[in-house]
Parts: C-alpha cells; structure tokens; sequence
C-alpha cells in the first residue's frame, strides 16, 4: 500500500520484488565487499565510487541482483538532502535503503519524498521509484505532505493560482482537520483590513483574507496559542512602480509566505499538537489598472495608523500589516510570518537562507538553533532602532519604504513591527521560496524554506519542552 498522498512512499507488504540501496560511509574493499559481494565491490570500485555524500552507484550483489550504493556524510553531519537524488536516479521499481543505526530514516524518507516531487500543471505524474518503509515515519510522511503542498500552491501558473483559488485551497488543506475556517471578502474586507483593500484595488480579482482557528485534540483553553500570517500575493506586478519583465518573470511565486505559512499550519493540524493555533493568510493581487493604487496614497490601517504609499512595489508589508494587527489582538504566545518580502534580503543572505528578525531573543534563538539542528538555516538581522526614522513622512504617520537605499529587509521589518502589539513575541521570516535551479531534493521551482525550522523550535518558541514527543 501507498502512504496516503504520497504514492513515492509504499508500507507494508508489497508485490514488486524489493531491492536494496546501501548506505556508506566507506568506500573500501572489505566493507563493500561485506554488503555486495566480492564481485560488486570490484564493480564500484571500478565505477569510480568513492562514498562521496550523495553519490550513487548500482552494483550486482553477490547473487547478481541489481543493488545500490549510496554514500553518507560523516557521522554526526546528518544531511537529508544526501537521499534526494534517489528518487530520479534509481532505476524504475521498489527500493530499500539499508542505513547505519546512527543515520536518522526520518531524514532518509523525507529527503527521497522530496526529491522525488514533481509538478506538471493538470497533471498526476506517478512515482517511478518508490521507497519501501516497514512502518515509515509519521513525521517525515506529514511534513513531505505539507511541503508538497506548499510547494504546488506556489508553481500554480498565477493564472490559476488567484486570491479566491489561494483561498479556497486554505479552506481545502485546513478544513479535514476539523479547522474553523473564513474566507473574507468584498465589504467585510475593505472594513477590516484597509491596506489590503488597497492593494488589491487594480486588479479585477478581488482580495480574500483567510482567517483559520483550530486547537490540537488534547489542547486546553489555557495552552499556548501560536499565530501564523502569510502574505499571499499571487502575482505581483509592481503595481505603478512596475517591474521589469525580468523583476516579473517569477511573481507567481510572490505567495510563498502564504504556502508556507499553509504548510505549517496542516503540519501541526496532522501531527495533532496539543496547542490552539490561528491562521491568517492575505491574498491580492497587485495590478496595474485605473482603479490601483498610486504612489503617495495615503491609507489608514487597522491600528489607526496612516501610511502613505512610497511605492506601490512595497505591497507586500501592507498585505502584512493588517494581518499583524488583529493577530495581535488575541495576545497569542508567539507570532511568525512568512513571506517574499524583500530583494535585500536576497541580496544579503542568496536564496537559500531566510532572514530572521524579530522582537523576541527567545524566539529568535529558537528558531536559529532548531534550524542548525535540523539543516534548514534561517539567519538572523538586526531591528535597528537608528532606522526607524527612514520610514518617516511628512503627511502620514510612516511610509512603507525607506527614505534610504540601505537595509531594506530590516527597514521593512521596521515597518511591520509598528503593526505587531506592544506584549506579543513576534519573528519575521522573509524567504524566496524558490529554487532556481535543480538540485537532489529540491528540484527548480517552488520551495518551501524554514517550515522544518519553524516546527522544531515549537517547544522552546511556545515554551512547551516535551510538545513534539505529545
């Protein structure tokens, strides 16, 4: 049988023959000849096989069946991502994998589900190689799940993927785990969050707002709730400031925040921690039309706050804001969101590390040491007190960009913390969600960055030491 959703993965008995991959950490004669047989270990020797982390070779066994060799990192230096490759790299059928004790088989399932995802649009693309678990791990299982998730939302053509579809998947991923969810629209909307009304002004798809309460089956009234925000913009134009085509080329993927966010949020619904969780997900799209918004439009937020619009290309934290601000409300234990925020972030830390900043030491901490930990980095920026005053204007009461050409992930976080309460931990994420080339478990395309540090720090962010263990 299949793990549910993902057929890549197959428990239990099965009917096709099962063969088997190696995984090493020595290359020498003696030790491949202990798996493979003398003949095999000349085979890979001959091959070139060295035990490389990541690199494979097929060899015959001792009774000439067909058998794999991968190779290990060091011991201590787990890397998921050494299991990535499999999936394209195998021949088509049934695999094991054959680890040391010390080499973590939830990484080992999780790093071949994830290299082994594809998308085609309106297409189910069947796994050609599958890896067979006796009893796969739950987590490695729900967070493939989740990821794969995120990572279709995002490579949804934006045609497809609008703010009502954004929407409506929210409700689709949220609901079968008993989430309470509402999708906000029209007169409601432009009531309760402005900015976003604003935003979503030029374009003839209208804004939704999504707005998701659930609580974990053992979960008390007093356990701790944790907030999620998202910005979902599905494609981002640049509005009046427009983008240059090559600034365009990828603005379907300027949702990942919210596809994160999503991810996250079904990862601990599966995994039914016992907390309250809410789930707030901003979806617009920024058009160019009659009806958008203009450079130096000012606008009241939620909070009262005015806010003149210094460049229609800083939609993102205006999405944000509103979102910050009645998450807030509900003084949750912690606040995170997630988004595609900013190019400087991209310039500063490259695509594969998100930026970290936050009000909390606590929670940032937590979240850099749980992504040491688990290999998904996240890297930490100041917020800045000496830059607060580049968001000043002269008719509202800040602007959403700076008046310099300096720190623009940290300017813009400056912004959003003017919208998160006094009392409440916050951190920001700002990620690329996207792979711009393929590589073993992460093929070109969507990427869903941090969730696998986001949960990890979830007993220290929420100050619940045994909460993945419950």
């Amino acid at each position: 049988m299949s793990a549910k959703g993902l057929e890549c993965i197959v428990t239990g008995r099965v009917k096709e023959p099962v063969r088997l991959v190696h995984g090493v950490r020595d290359a020498s004669a003696k030790t491949l000849a202990a798996l493979v047989g003398d003949i095999g270990a000349q085979f890979a020797s001959a091959t070139g096989f060295t035990a490389k982390p990541g690199q494979l070779t097929l060899v015959p066994n001792a009774s000439g069946v067909v058998t794999g060799l991968l190779g290990l990192p060091p011991e201590g230096k787990d890397d998921l991502f050494v299991f990535g490759g499999l999936a394209k790299a195998l021949p088509d059928g049934v695999w094991r994998l054959e680890l040391p004790e010390d080499v973590s088989r939830r990484d080992a399932v999780l790093g071949f589900a994830l290299g082994a995802y594809r998308y085609r649009v309106g297409k189910t693309i069947p796994a050609r190689v599958k890896l067979h678990e006796k009893a796969a791990d739950p987590v490695a299982l729900e967070m493939a799940r989740s990821i794969w998730l995120g990572r279709d939302l995002i490579n949804a053509p934006a045609n497809l993927m609008g703010p009502e579809e954004l929407a409506d998947a929210a409700l689709e991923a949220l609901e079968p785990f008993g989430a309470k969810v509402k999708i906000i629209k029209g007169k409601a909307l432009d009531e309760a969050y402005p900015l976003i009304a604003h935003v979503g002004n030029g374009s003839e798809r209208r804004p939704r707002v999504v707005v998701a309460h659930w609580a974990g089956s053992k979960a008390k009234k007093d356990s701790p709730l944790l907030s999620l925000v998202g910005k979902g913009v599905c494609f981002d134009s640049g509005g009046y400031d427009i983008k240059p085509a090559s600034g365009m080329l990828r603005m379907k993927k300027d949702m990942g925040g919210a596809a994160t966010v999503l991810a996250l949020a079904r990862l601990i619904m599966a995994r039914n921690l016992p907390v309250r969780l809410e789930v707030r997900l901003g979806c617009v799209e920024n058009s160019v039309s009659g009806s958008a918004m203009r450079p130096l439009d000012v606008v009241r937020a939620r909070n009262g706050l005015t806010v003149e619009v210094g460049n229609t290309d800083a939609e993102g934290r205006l999405v944000l804001a509103d979102l910050l601000t009645e998450a807030s409300e509900a003084r949750p234990a912690a606040l995170l969101d997630v988004a595609t925020l900013t190019g400087a972030a991209r310039v500063a830390l490259g695509p594969d590390i998100p930026v970290l900043l936050g009000n909390d030491d606590d929670v940032a901490n937590a979240l850099l040491e749980a992504g040491k930990t688990v290999g998904d980095p996240l890297w930490r920026l100041p917020l800045w007190d000496g830059y607060r005053d580049w968001l000043k204007s002269s008719v509202a009461d800040l602007n959403n960009i700076s008046s310099k050409p300096f720190a623009g992930a940290v300017t813009a976080a400056l912004f959003l913390e003017r919208f998160v309460g006094a009392d409440v931990r916050w951190a920001h994420i700002d990620s690329y969600a996207w792979n711009d080339s393929t590589r073993p478990g992460r093929p070109e395309g969507a990427e869903i960055l941090g969730l696998r540090a986001m949960y990890a720090a979830l007993p220290h962010v929420l100050r619940m030491s045994d909460l993945l263990n419950s």
